[in-house]
């Protein structure tokens, strides 16, 4: 079970994501130095307990419309040796001390827990409250079986994992309200979040496409 600590990040997770979101070819918004807030997301538990899981959603109002985006990060004590290109930057955590901050998709402990939730074999939790899960993450899953490995692959449509068994996991990391994953759809895992005018919406976070949706 993740402890969530109520305290102090320097930089806080805002700021290292303010200067790496315009980084990705996914990012979808302008010239202009984001603008983000915290909308909600979810937190997966590392059975060994030493990595912290987060699937962050962060809304960019900069531009002329609001963007949110699917962040999925991990916290680490100590550097992940041979990830530097997947490194957003570093964190002094008042309770924890010096954390390495990464894009998760690039974390083996990350994928192995997400591929787990997407077989039911791992529990969403509470993005802020500890040992709760939450209940407004929903996932389904009829394809073969999974494995706990994959290779990630970024573009400008968002993130693809792909396993040994060339199954592949599309995360939608610009996030569309109300969306709904595509009906021949293997699997998918949706979830909540909040938009700019405090409405609460839902959307889907990842699919893996069915032999109709390549």
């Amino acid at each position: 079970m993740a402890v969530v600590h109520n305290t102090t990040l320097k930089p806080t997770k805002l700021e290292l994501l303010t200067t790496w979101l315009p980084t990705r070819p996914w990012y979808a918004g302008g010239s202009a130095v984001p603008r983000l807030t915290k909308a909600g997301g979810f937190r997966l538990d590392d059975p060994a307990g030493e990595v912290g899981i987060e699937f962050m959603v962060v809304t960019d109002t900069s531009g002329p419309a609001p963007v949110s985006y699917l962040t999925p990060l991990t916290y680490r004590g100590a550097a992940l040796e041979g990830a530097d290109h997947a490194l957003i930057g570093t964190m002094e955590h008042g309770v924890l001390g010096r954390r390495w901050a990464y894009d998760g998709c690039h974390d083996p402990v990350l994928v192995e827990q997400l591929l787990a939730l997407i077989a039911g074999r791992a529990q969403a939790q509470q993005q802020s409250v500890s040992d709760a899960p939450d209940l407004e993450v929903t996932r389904s899953y009829t394809g073969e079986a999974l494995s706990s490995t994959a290779t990630a692959t970024d573009d400008g449509a968002g993130t693809k994992l792909t396993t040994p068994e060339k199954t592949t996991v599309h995360l939608q990391r610009v996030l569309r309200p109300q969306s709904s994953p595509p009906s021949k759809a293997l699997g998918h895992v949706t979830g909540a979040w909040d938009l700019p005018d405090s409405t609460r919406t839902q959307g889907t976070f990842l699919v893996v496409p069915g032999p109709a949706n390549p």
